[in-house]
């Protein structure tokens, strides 16, 4: 099987016993490979796995879908003929989404380096109706954990990426678990692969996905939620036992 996660909340979520009973099931499973779906970015993704709590993946779709890379050698390593569309569509955008969000009250760029992509934070002054200065240029924009807003090239985001890499490596779609928790991951689930939305999930992503029979509600908060999703859609032979 694959598990492809996003990491705040879901992967790095829940109890420390679910954790651990998750990164050791991983860590022994061969036929097992781990792809992170993050909003995160590259530089962030090599420290968390150098700090040897977590599994490293064998590939990452970051930045909110627009980074797709192999992790190697304890690196990010994009993966050009796959990014390339991407890195098309985002060609000229940087600096007028910049200018446009510039004097946006109660909005600010996140300390972070972005590869075809742009992230704020926002707080009680903020106005989803500014965002209308965006309007006419060819991007996406998430809006989620009330606090965070991702711009993206138009089309992209973690789902479409996510199913680029599938079909690259040739695997089998019925065999992938994507694990999630806010409205940056709905585009995953909106794939149809086989899903688990963890415990405490966003209720807009909730209400989002309530349509869709493969998005497994899961009761347990973030690792323990992948385990429950795991059991639930019947992915692998041997699935990691469930902590009292």
């Amino acid at each position: 099987m694959v598990l492809a996660t996003d990491l705040d909340g879901t992967f790095l979520g829940g109890s420390a016993a679910h954790r651990a009973t998750l990164y050791t099931w991983l860590r022994a499973q061969p036929d097992v490979r781990l792809v992170f779906v993050t909003g995160r970015d590259p530089a962030f993704i090599g420290r968390l796995v150098e700090e040897g709590d977590v599994p490293a993946p064998e590939f990452v779709v970051g930045d909110v879908g627009t980074t797709i890379a192999r992790f190697d050698a304890g690196r990010v390593q994009p993966l050009p003929d796959l990014e390339a569309p991407i890195a098309e569509a985002w060609r000229g955008l940087d600096g007028e989404i910049r200018a446009r969000l510039a004097d946006v009250p109660g909005l600010w760029l996140q300390e972070a380096e972005f590869r075809h992509r742009l992230s704020y934070e926002y707080d009680d002054r903020f106005d989803r109706a500014a965002l209308s200065v965006l309007d006419g240029l060819a991007v996406d924009l998430i809006v989620s954990h009330g606090c965070f807003v991702d711009v993206l090239p138009k089309g992209v985001s973690k789902g479409p990426s996510l199913l680029r890499l599938i079909d690259h490596l040739g695997l089998d779609a019925e065999r992938v678990l994507v694990a999630g928790d806010t409205l940056n991951d709905l585009s995953m689930f909106e794939t149809g692969l086989h899903g688990a939305l963890v415990g405490g999930s966003e209720a807009e992503l909730l209400d989002a996905t309530a349509h869709l029979p493969r998005a497994h509600r899961c009761r347990h908060i973030g690792a323990g939620g992948i385990i429950e999703a795991i059991h639930a859609h019947a992915l692998h032979p041997t699935p990691p036992e469930m902590p009292l």
